[in-house]
């Protein structure tokens, strides 16, 4: 009888043991904070692009770290965007994280959102018009400023005739960062369409203006897909204008640390990804706020080669 009593308590006992075991591991991985909030993000990058991969796994690590769900979606059509940001209003998620590369074109969608009540943050572009639109804040870098930044270095590396190259039509940010450095370099500067879809294309044009106006004697190129691709157009032309570029990736890299591009100007996406999630987590279980009504800013910083190597070796971790 004492025997078969002590199975029975084991028998009893397994299950309660196994539950214990298995609600511990649950809690683990769901994070820090485990709120169990659903936030949706939609940026207007394309799949695949190098830049929003970065933003997007600072989204996804952030979710982790605080225990919350996060959707990531993109389509660089506005209107496709535009019904992503409707999609996550219909589904009642509990934050929204919005690029707005084309503001005038999500503006009804967003301010849908807000007056559902859904707290939304807007991040990388359409800073401008983030407050206007009900947003909690935004998170970015201000795109005049740092034109003016890549400007004021292109004008002390001798640069006086500067293309500015702009990889999509329409975005108002990349507008910004021709304008800023236009406004820092003082000397001439002509913007150059492209498109990010078609980089083959986007090299045989600026070769071309290469080849056609020898007085230019600087490029700066506005994203790493065509920044990559201005190295060789660069090469191919002729030219002996200096070569600069906004963002990262390890072609990039690669190219300022041999001293085949001046600098990249860093807006550090990860962090785009990463502080708007912590941010509406904040705010839906403390309603904390941060930034006081000005725009959070992650950039400019300036990636040289000094400093490529390193920036090298945590971009093969994915975070830069």
């Amino acid at each position: 009888m004492a025997g078969r009593r002590r199975l029975l308590a084991l028998l009893v006992m397994a299950p309660l043991v196994l539950v214990a075991c298995t609600s511990s591991k649950d809690s683990a991985s769901k994070g820090k904070g485990a709120y169990h909030y659903t936030f949706a993000v939609v940026t207007h990058g394309a799949a695949g692009d190098t830049f929003w991969d970065v933003v997007k796994k600072g989204a996804q690590q952030a979710g982790r770290d605080e225990g919350v769900t996060v959707e990531y979606q993109s389509d660089g059509d506005p209107a496709k965007q535009s019904q992503l940001i409707d999609a996550a209003v219909n589904k009642k998620v509990d934050g929204i994280v919005v690029s707005m590369a084309n503001p005038d074109a999500l503006k009804a969608s967003i301010l849908r959102a807000v007056a559902a009540g859904i707290p939304v943050i807007t991040i990388n572009s359409g800073q401008g018009q983030s407050k206007e639109f009900g947003a909690l804040a935004h998170v970015g870098q201000d795109e005049t400023i740092a034109g003016q930044g890549a400007g004021e270095q292109l004008k002390a590396a001798g640069v006086t005739n500067l293309l500015c190259v702009i990889q999509e039509a329409g975005n108002v940010g990349l507008e910004q960062r021709c304008q800023g450095a236009k406004n820092a370099l003082g000397g001439k500067v002509t913007n150059l369409q492209v498109q990010n879809s078609d980089p083959s294309g986007a090299q045989s044009t600026i070769k071309a203006k290469l080849q056609a106006d020898k007085s230019i004697d600087g490029v700066l190129t506005l994203g790493p897909v065509i920044g990559a691709v201005a190295i060789t157009a660069v090469k191919d032309s002729g030219s002996k204008a200096k070569l600069a570029t906004f963002d990262l990736n390890p072609d990039i890299l690669a190219a300022i640390r041999d001293g085949k591009m001046l600098f990249a100007v860093d807006q550090q996406q990860y962090t785009q990804g990463y502080l708007p999630i912590i941010m509406l987590t904040l705010y839906k279980s403390n309603l904390n706020t941060v930034g006081g009504g000005n725009p959070v800013l992650t950039g400019p910083g300036y990636v040289t080669k000094d400093t490529a190597a390193k920036v090298s070796d945590l971009a093969k971790a994915g975070t830069r």
